[in-house]
């Protein structure tokens, strides 16, 4: 049903999540960044979880704490997947017993690949793989080849219909936040998307610092 990337870029210190699903609208409700980290949420999804976990890490707590209150907090924590990554880099997750099909986690250096109803439990290693060796690209591009990769791996047993790629760096919104909410190859469509955005992301940050000094379109 759904497979992500989630990660800290250590060279910038900013948070990043990649998705991809069957579901429709999946980055709605499974992907949260901010600036002091992310939360990603889903097989059987308690949205509630996203909100609820950036609060948790602006007061301070680490990724394993966030982790314990979420599962507390949530109706039957056997049926979620749950992925934390904190200011520190420090990587907590849940995958329940009820995790649909053929479900994986695979924690990396600062990042971590979940996945659930997957094709074969490797995609997630194939992701987190890929995203280790792309360091020197930025953030974004890593998160994108590295679900790319996901899919040529094998994505999951039903076919991508959306997809998602957000990413918090400083300020209180995200400075990427883009979505396909339904599409046939919604992969694809996402890294036509980035491809556009990715030349402006910088000028619309400048636009929200220093607007006097900021390019028009």
């Amino acid at each position: 049903m759904t497979y992500s990337i989630a990660a800290r870029c250590p060279d910038t210190g900013a948070f990043g999540i990649a998705i991809t699903s069957s579901s429709i609208a999946v980055p709605s409700r499974c992907a949260w960044v901010g600036p002091l980290g992310l939360i990603v949420t889903q097989n059987v999804t308690d949205p509630a979880l996203g909100p609820t976990g950036l609060t948790l890490l602006r007061q301070g707590l680490g990724a394993g704490a966030v982790l314990s209150t979420l599962k507390l907090g949530t109706p039957d924590p056997e049926w979620r997947q749950v992925g934390v990554i904190d200011r520190y880099g420090r990587v907590a997750w849940h995958s329940g017993a009820k995790a649909l099909g053929t479900a994986n986690a695979v924690e990396g250096n600062e990042c971590l690949a979940l996945g659930n109803l997957l094709a074969n439990p490797d995609v997630p290693k194939v992701m987190v793989d890929h995203f280790t060796r792309s360091r020197g690209l930025s953030l974004p591009e890593r998160l994108m080849r590295a679900l790319e990769a996901g899919l040529e791996a094998g994505g999951e047993t039903d076919d991508e219909h959306a997809a998602g790629l957000h990413v918090a760096h400083q300020l209180d919104w995200p400075v990427v936040d883009l979505r396909v909410d339904w599409h046939e190859a919604p992969i694809g469509a996402l890294r036509e998307l980035w491809t556009r955005y990715e030349p402006q992301q910088a000028d619309y940050v400048t636009r929200a610092r220093t607007p006097a000094g900021a390019p028009s379109f």
